[in-house]
């Protein structure tokens, strides 16, 4: 690993100190600055060029049994050090990351540190304690500051109103973390209505900030408020649950009943999240963002036995098998079939989703009669098909150790968990423990019903995907969603964050007209060729074939298609999008590249550049959408082409539609 650091220690370092002691921490190309002020308070302001990206914003954290953070703030001193750095990313999409930054460390009396941090595409703070006294923090202060006028895309907190401690948020704070987007300027924002991260906002000149957060190990999820301060965005938390009990879906969660006054215990030493500021010159540049991967905590230990890949999934498609001679659903017969399935066309891996376990007994060790657990196994590993099981989150935590030890002794891979619906303290910190607890018995963990990623997927590179989506399964039941812009949307704003667990595939396609949810057999808006560039344009190492092998086997170049592409990439390149409106993105395994091009229900024509390719010549085998696909949305058109020796391939794409190709090298 190449390796250079620099490392520049001041107090109050000549130059930058003053009365008003203020700061000015630039990134390595010098575009970035990140200005700080301290005069009893703090405060920190995010520029680019000549544009203010965040104006003057306070910081501070305030706490019980140590004094404040950031409040009556008294430097006792400062160090700088520059870093730039090259590691390996096994489980990513890109195989090697660059962290280039410069730092900024500001040290006050009574034990605490503000650390900064100038990327050339962002910039990021958090707090640091040094002491050993045991502490509680009543709350944080983050702000971010913008003109009034400035338009967000967020997703508020589905519910509101008031909850059982009578606070506003109250009710807000047991949520999924799905939602569609809104796009309004923030002065607009709802007065009683949370959004949960990320959260992009524009700036000057085209510009946008992403808000996010990295890190995130034992302390609760930031959300976001903008009700009480015309422009200025400001962090809430969850309270530290006092009271809990069973309830919720069948059963599996815990419903907090009673809160106490702070929102997180600190036991000692401790370094608290990254604040996250990804400042994008366009929105393309968002697509393709390294920062919450590479500030947040190294892997230690051995992980090279994590083996990503693609999933049969069973729920969305409700199990629907036809043509078979057994009763199609929750039983041995029916996995089985898929698992022969995944065999027969190079599939990683089965989900057993829901209903394997008896329901409503929050007890995992209870397999339902029919289901033939030992024997699902054994069939699947004599056919290189490995099985993973899905788990509430109750029934996965209350006997966790055991839980893990048990069935990965049966040769189970790993735990798709579910329903967390939460982000307070004693949550995240669940996230934390299913990860590590999955390491040391070599488990996958899918987090579903979580919230979005905070750098989790780094330290422990077991967790391969995350929820936090309002994915493909809206479609069994939303009839009014518009999913095709929502497509075009999270590119730029969930998946800054990291992996998304959107589960497509969908073989059932409809217009915009002939859209309707079917909970038991589900379809998705948009082309056929919009679901196969899913799988490029989305990031998800564990990838689900969300519909029935049934309806993939009637598909044979489709399913051809997505059996075959990778689920982790080398190389990744943006060439081109606009926020709502349209995405497309190139990767590249090893020798091949695969690309992928989505429009919201406007019909669009592109021409891509394909300059990466280098020199030589290439051809592609195409997926595009078809003549009739504005109509009859599973019409596509399979074909090979040569790539242009100026490299510049023109698409079309019908409304709600995609395209997608692969690219290799043709020799003589």
């Amino acid at each position: 690993m190449k390796k250079n650091v620099l490392i520049a220690l001041a107090v109050l370092a000549a130059g930058t100190l003053s009365a008003q002691n203020n700061f000015t921490l630039s990134s390595p190309d010098g575009r970035l600055r990140v200005e700080v002020a301290v005069d009893g308070t703090v405060e920190y302001s995010v520029l680019h060029g000549d544009d203010v990206m965040i104006a003057p914003s306070a910081i501070s954290m305030t706490t019980a049994g140590v004094p404040s953070f950031g409040v009556d703030a008294r430097l006792a001193g400062s160090s700088t050090r520059s870093v730039d750095d090259t590691f390996d990313a096994p489980v990513y999409k890109r195989a090697r990351v660059r962290d280039n930054f410069n730092e900024l460390t500001l040290r006050f009396r009574n034990n605490y540190n503000i650390v900064f941090r100038a990327y050339d595409d962002g910039a990021a703070y958090r707090f640091e304690y040094t002491g050993k006294k045991a502490f509680e923090v009543l709350g944080e202060q983050a702000e971010f500051t913008f003109p009034a006028a400035a338009e967000g895309v967020f997703s508020y907190v589905r519910g509101g109103g008031n909850g059982k401690t009578g606070d506003k948020f109250e009710r807000q704070f047991f949520n999924s973390f799905e939602n569609f987007y809104t796009y309004e300027p923030l002065s607009s924002w709802k007065s009683e209505q949370l959004a949960f991260l990320p959260v992009v906002v524009g700036g000057p000149n085209g510009k946008k900030v992403c808000i996010t957060e990295a890190d995130l190990m034992d302390y609760p999820g930031m959300y976001l408020y903008g009700g009480a301060k015309d422009g200025t965005l400001a962090g809430v938390y969850a309270p530290y649950p006092k009271t809990v009990e069973q309830g919720g879906h069948n059963q599996l969660q815990m419903i907090v009943t009673a809160r106490e006054n702070y929102i997180a215990r600190v036991a000692g030493p401790t370094c608290f999240p990254w604040r996250v500021m990804v400042v994008a010159e366009n929105d393309a540049e968002l697509l393709d963002n390294d920062m919450v991967y590479k500030i947040s905590s190294p892997p230690t230990g051995d992980f090279s036995w994590v083996k990503p890949g693609k999933v049969a999934w069973d729920w969305w498609n409700a199990w629907n098998l036809y043509g078979v001679d057994f009763a199609a659903g929750v039983n041995t017969e029916t996995y089985k079939y898929y698992i022969d399935f995944a065999s027969d066309h190079g599939i990683e891996y089965v989900i057993l989703d829901e209903g394997w376990a008896v329901n409503k007994r929050a007890d995992l060790m209870q397999v339902v009669p029919e289901i033939d657990l030992p024997g699902i196994l054994g069939y699947a590993a004599e056919r290189n098909v490995g099985i993973i099981l899905w788990a509430g989150y109750w029934a996965f935590d209350r006997d966790m150790e055991n839980i893990c030890r048990h069935y990965s002794d049966m040769g189970v891979k790993g735990f798709k968990v579910d329903f967390m619906d939460r982000d307070d303290q004693q949550m995240v910190d669940f996230n934390r423990r299913a990860a590590e607890t999955g390491a040391r018995y070599g488990l996958l963990i899918d987090l579903h019903g979580t919230h979005k990623p905070t750098g989790l997927h780094r330290t422990y590179p077991n967790v391969v995907n995350f929820e936090g989506v309002n994915g493909l399964e809206q479609m069994k039941w939303s009839p009014d969603l518009d999913q095709v812009t929502y497509d075009v949307t999270i590119p730029f704003v969930r998946q800054v964050a990291g992996p998304m667990d959107y589960t497509q595939g969908a073989m059932r396609n409809a217009t915009a007209g002939n859209y309707r949810s079917v909970y038991s057999e589900a379809m998705s808006q948009g082309t056929r060729c919009r679901q196969l560039a899913e799988y490029v344009v989305f990031e998800s190492p564990l990838n689900m074939l969300c519909d029935s092998p049934s309806n993939y086997m009637n598909e044979k170049e489709c399913l051809e298609f997505i059996a075959a592409i990778p689920t982790v990439w080398d190389e990744t390149v943006v060439l081109g999008g606009e926020i709502a409106k349209y995405v497309s993105m190139a990767r590249r395994s090893g020798e091949q590249w695969y690309v992928g091009a989505m429009t919201n229900w406007t019909a669009r024509s592109l021409t891509l550049d394909l300059s990466f390719l280098g020199e030589g010549k290439f051809a592609a085998e195409v997926y595009r959408d078809g003549v009739n696909a504005s109509r009859a949305a599973r019409d596509y058109k399979k074909e090979t082409i040569g790539i242009p020796e100026d490299r510049r391939l023109k698409i079309d794409m019908a409304p709600g539609g995609g395209w997608t190709a692969k690219i290799y090298r043709v020799t003589d």
